[in-house]
């Protein structure tokens, strides 16, 4: 749920990304929750299928079905988020996938979902969250109604300071649960595994 009382209390390692680095913190492939906001509604869901698409300025891809109440919000908006859950958030990630706020008007209480602005007029973004991508849609009337595919050009890229930075994400020697999702099916995940660098 929101954070009312204070909605643009940070997380305590949130930190900027550069814009021409935001990419890299889809390009790993992880689950990620979309929310979104229109009037003084908020809604988040699960999405499996997202992705990088350009460097410069920075765009991203992510199916938002027609029948989702997200897709509702950011029609009416014309802006997203993308946040990258962890580990610890498996749990949170898979409701919110499952449960529609159409059907279940308690939706983000139900899986205490909290929610904060990093600005006055900011998407909401999900706390716990490794990476968050603001986005406003690049209207693609036909990609949206046929593929439910939506574009979106980052406007603001944050991670956690923890285990993303100079560029690059860094889960070695961190706790495993800040490692991020990979969504198989039946409520199965994947997790972010070590790294294997390779020089030369």
């Amino acid at each position: 749920m929101a954070n009312p009382e204070n909605p643009e209390f940070l997380p305590e390692f949130f930190s900027p990304v550069a814009l021409d680095k935001a990419f890299r913190l889809l390009n790993h492939g992880p689950t990620v929750l979309v929310s979104s906001q229109h009037g003084d509604s908020v809604n988040v869901m699960a999405a499996a299928w997202s992705c990088p698409l350009d460097f410069s300025p920075p765009k991203v891809m992510v199916v938002i079905d027609k029948a989702s109440y997200t897709r509702t919000l950011v029609e009416a908006s014309g802006r997203f988020a993308l946040n990258v859950p962890t580990r610890a958030m498996a749990a949170l990630t898979l409701g919110v996938g499952s449960d529609s706020a159409s059907d279940v008007k308690d939706k983000l209480r139900k899986h205490h979902v909290e929610t904060f602005t990093p600005t006055p007029d900011a998407v909401p973004l999900v706390h716990g969250c490794v990476g968050w991508l603001a986005c406003t849609v690049i209207p693609e009337p036909h990609n949206q109604s046929q593929y439910d595919l939506f574009i979106g050009e980052v406007t603001a890229a944050y991670a956690d300071s923890r285990v993303f930075n100079a560029g690059r994400w860094c889960f070695d020697g961190r706790s495993d649960d800040l490692r991020t999702l990979h969504y198989v099916s039946g409520g199965q995940f994947l997790v972010t595994g070590e790294s294997l660098l390779i020089s030369g």
